[in-house]
């Protein structure tokens, strides 16, 4: 059953368990969520009236435990039970900090970072969680201390009506969305009620639903891309979510496609990975009973850099399914911003510039119109909806950049949370920075590279993870690209650039995972060698050293992007297990 309301507004509606309650008012019977068995068959569903009387449930005995304006780490697996929990925990006023189920020790430990830094010793959880983490890590020091909770052990009735709930407003804590931690320490971001909503809003007012709308999602719930698209746009919005856990996607990634086909999905989102890994698995013939695409309006791809080859080879590859190249919709957002910033409307294919590398590499944007230069592909991340704004500012003076240039991104607006939990004096340099000529209005600083065109943002990379030879700036995203594409049989998103300092002077290096095909042809000798030639012949770089290591090998976030700084820091404590390859000189053929 479609929803027939759409965009809850009035007075009364303020946050997410409003919306909720709005919903089982309303239309109690109508499908909200459902969980796919290896992302394929309906495995459990919740109509809005089961969700709010399990949500209202949850939070009442949440108040009972004295959980009210407290905080709790949320350890779910893929299901449904961590979306009654999430909206119990709002309904409750308990400030949730979702991450990942650890699966070794050092997961545990990023458990106790994140409780410790959120100041709570309560971890909600699943039975069977639960047992599994006692039995296996009982005794370890992680653990100790911490109160780990089930809470799909008891019926979900809803309580009665003067159970004592305080409903939550609008600038009460919702949410902890704690950052990927590639340092080590992991930063807890501020999401509050009126943060959800505005974000909810701008992104439905960039990419609506229609009433037959349906999302499905691949995406972690725990992460910020898949809540926000995989549970709160779809309460929101009032569309069912059809959802899969993650390993089902990875395992074999036409599920994805042929959920959306099968249940006809019109909003979905993806990091530029899962693209690939889609356009790959139908060169190798693993797409053919996908199915009609037609439906899908809106393919979001939210991760930095959008790769114009990849979303080409896709819209080539499913167009013979339905796909339209006006569904593929770049957009940039980060948690920091609830979610969204920007995006590319789905009325019209994705933009790209051709801009002349080399003067790009010196922070100028120059549209390669002719044959002086071998240009490279820009590709607009969209535009921002009225209320937000974004600046392109240089990060030393502070001042704005004129057009043209590459600065640091900054960001003003509703949806720019409320700091990092905790940490007061990062939170003013980062969530309320002031630009030279308008020291009133504070801003978001991002920390990603980009500059305007025509009103639209493109993203070129990460302040920090800029790689700077002889003066000039060279982005790691490019060099793992032509590494990734020089190799036959390579994996998407298996590279990882980066420079590091040897007490002399700044040493390019080069990560790169392989499997076995690429040990059996070219070889891993050759493929290194491969790798040195493309980033020589397209970025005249040398690259001082270049590491094979297993699948698997490579640091990354929930959403599978690349941690280069995690991957820099166990390069530098020598912890990284190459391959061992036999050492090959460099020659004068690509110098």
């Amino acid at each position: 059953m479609a929803s027939s309301l759409l965009h809850p507004s009035g007075p009364e509606i303020r946050t997410l368990p409003d919306v909720l309650r709005l919903r089982d008012a309303t239309e109690p019977d109508t499908t909200a969520y459902v969980f796919l068995r290896d992302g394929e068959e309906p495995e459990e569903t919740l109509t809005f009236r089961q969700l709010h009387d399990a949500a209202t449930a949850r939070a009442a005995r949440f108040a009972a435990l004295g959980l009210t304006g407290q905080r709790a780490v949320l350890l779910y697996p893929s299901g449904l039970e961590f979306i009654r929990t999430l909206l119990g925990c709002m309904s409750a006023r308990v400030a949730s900090a979702p991450m990942q189920v650890p699966r070794r020790r050092d997961g545990l430990a990023r458990l106790r970072r994140i409780a410790d830094d959120a100041r709570t010793t309560t971890v909600l959880t699943t039975l069977a969680v639960k047992t599994d983490l006692e039995s296996r890590f009982g005794d370890a020091p992680e653990l100790a201390g911490l109160a780990l909770v089930a809470t799909d052990d008891a019926p979900s009735a809803p309580p009665p009506p003067d159970w004592g709930a305080v409903a939550p407003g609008p600038d009460d804590i919702a949410l902890l969305q704690y950052t990927s931690g590639s340092t080590g320490d992991p930063k807890g971001v501020v999401v509050t009620h009126r943060h959800f909503m505005h974000n909810a809003r701008e992104t439905d007012e960039l990419w609506p639903f229609a009433p037959d709308g349906k999302v499905v999602n691949w995406l972690p719930l725990f992460h910020d891309m898949g809540m926000l698209f995989g549970v709160v746009l779809p309460l929101w919005a009032g569309v069912p979510s059809f959802l899969m856990a993650p390993e089902s996607f990875i395992r074999r990634p036409a599920r994805w496609l042929e959920a959306i086909a099968r249940f006809g999905g019109t909003h979905s989102a993806a990091p530029s990975f899962a693209y690939e890994l889609c356009v790959r698995a139908a060169a190798e013939g693993g797409t053919g009973a996908v199915g009609d695409l037609s439906r899908w309006r809106v393919a979001a791809n939210g991760a930095e850099p959008v790769r114009w080859g990849t979303l080409t080879s896709f819209v080539e590859a499913f167009t013979p399914h339905g796909f339209s190249a006006e569904a593929m919709c770049p957009g940039y957002g980060l948690a920091e911003n609830t979610l969204k910033v920007t995006g590319s409307s789905q009325h019209r294919p994705p933009k790209v510039l051709w801009v002349d590398p080399g003067a790009l590499a010196d922070g100028v944007v120059t549209l390669a119109d002719g044959p002086r230069v071998d240009p490279v592909p820009a590709v607009s991340c969209g535009a921002t909806v009225p209320s937000t704004t974004v600046r392109i500012v240089d990060p030393t003076s502070r001042a704005q950049c004129p057009p043209g240039r590459v600065g640091e991104i900054w960001v003003s607006g509703p949806c720019v949370a409320g700091g990092y939990w905790g940490r007061q004096e990062l939170s003013e340099e980062s969530f309320r920075a002031r630009l030279l000529d308008d020291p009133d209005t504070p801003h978001l600083r991002t920390g990603d590279l980009g500059f305007l065109h025509d009103g639209e943002l493109y993203v070129t990379g990460r302040l920090k993870d800029v790689i700077i030879r002889k003066g000039r700036n060279h982005y790691p995203q490019d060099i793992e690209e032509s590494a990734e594409q020089a190799v036959p049989g390579l994996h998407p998103n298996c590279a990882a650039a980066f420079s590091v300092d040897d007490g002399t002077s700044e040493r390019l290096v080069v990560l790169i995972e392989v499997d076995g095909r690429v040990l059996r042809s070219p070889g891993l000798a050759a493929a290194r060698e491969l790798v040195r030639a493309a980033i020589w012949e397209k970025h005249r770089l040398e690259a001082d050293e270049i590491l094979m290591l297993r699948r698997g090998a490579l640091s990354k976030t929930s959403s599978g992007k690349v941690q280069r700084r995690a991957c820099r820091r166990r390069y530098e404590e020598g912890t990284l297990v190459a391959l061992p390859v036999n050492a090959v000189p460099t020659t004068g053929a690509h110098r």
